[in-house]
């Protein structure tokens, strides 16, 4: 893989995963377990998982979020490489309209103290630090972490509306 890891050192990376079609819970965990098995990649922790309301259009099913903090050792653009193919074996179409429904999706919040505009990638994620559906289940993991250019987590999470989240009894 391209941007692979041999020699890399490891380096924190957060991933949002959100799901909201063909039972969102098991999508959220085939996709963690494949995110475990990418290559110099490894899932460290995973929040609990939060239903919310969708963003855009509302005639589609709420949401299950989560986000799973991983040690990798490849460089944005495999990672995100990897992600897209997780996504595409899980069924994802690669035209799926923004903010509709879908089976699967994948974004990288955060690696390290990165901050990386490139085709098609910008990290951190330009919507984490106003998400709830992204903030709640990453304070959970790591309130403590500092998104790059915006602040830290805990702090981000105290400024967002966390109306209509909801915390799923569901194990990861």
């Amino acid at each position: 893989m391209a941007g692979g890891g041999a020699g890399r050192r490891w380096q924190p990376a957060y991933v949002a995963l959100g799901s909201n079609l063909a039972d969102p819970v098991a999508q959220l965990q085939a996709a963690l377990r494949a995110m475990n098995a990418l290559a110099d990649t490894r899932v460290v922790t995973v929040s609990p998982f939060y239903r919310s309301p969708p963003m855009g259009p509302q005639d589609q099913p709420a949401y299950v979020n989560a986000v799973a903090g991983l040690l990798t050792r490849l460089m944005a653009p495999a990672l995100l490489s990897g992600l897209k193919a997780i996504e595409r074996a899980r069924g994802r179409p690669a035209d799926a309209p923004r903010w509709g429904p879908r089976i699967i999706d994948l974004d990288i919040i955060a690696i390290g103290r990165q901050q990386l505009t490139q085709s098609g990638l910008t990290i951190p994620h330009p919507g984490a630090a106003v998400r709830a559906f992204v903030l709640q289940p990453l304070a959970d993991i790591a309130p403590a972490f500092e998104l790059p250019g915006a602040g830290r987590v805990e702090a981000l999470l105290a400024k967002v509306d966390l109306a209509g989240l909801q915390r799923l009894e569901t194990a990861a």
